[in-house]
């Protein structure tokens, strides 16, 4: 069966999400603003593997603070994926981006509907309605 698990972080911090900007040649929409995260290992525990995936893929650091929301969907391959979204806040601040980036910026969620991509516009709605005061 070609199935993943994937968990992602929507890191917030002094009301701005933390966008990255795949690579050009990646397999799986090229040059896309999205947030950080990507599939766990065979028998990884989610949390752990948040924190690994984060830390491989921008060098950040992070705290799982809050499950936002469990998305399952095919991708253009042909692969299924549940993907876990969490919100996290950052522990370090300095982004080191790994070769799967080529670019990051920090948005306000108000302006991030313009720049992310499209399937993740439903946890700035959820962020907005029940987080934004936490963050």
């Amino acid at each position: 069966m070609n199935f993943a698990i994937s968990v992602k972080s929507f890191i917030v911090s002094d009301g701005k999400l933390l966008l990255v900007k795949r690579r050009p040649n990646d397999v799986n929409k090229p040059s896309v603003w999205e947030i950080p995260g990507g599939r766990l290992e065979e028998g990884e525990n989610p949390f752990d593997g948040l924190k690994r995936e984060t830390l491989e893929e921008i060098g950040l650091e992070i705290e799982i603070l809050n499950p936002l929301r469990i998305q399952h969907f095919t991708r253009d391959d042909q692969q299924k994926i549940t993907m876990i979204i969490f919100h996290c806040k950052p522990l370090t601040s300095s982004i080191k981006l790994s070769e799967e980036h080529t670019d990051y910026q920090w948005v306000a969620l108000a302006d991030s509907f313009g720049i992310l991509h499209p399937a993740f516009h439903e946890e700035v709605k959820i962020f907005q309605k029940y987080f934004s005061d936490r963050n």
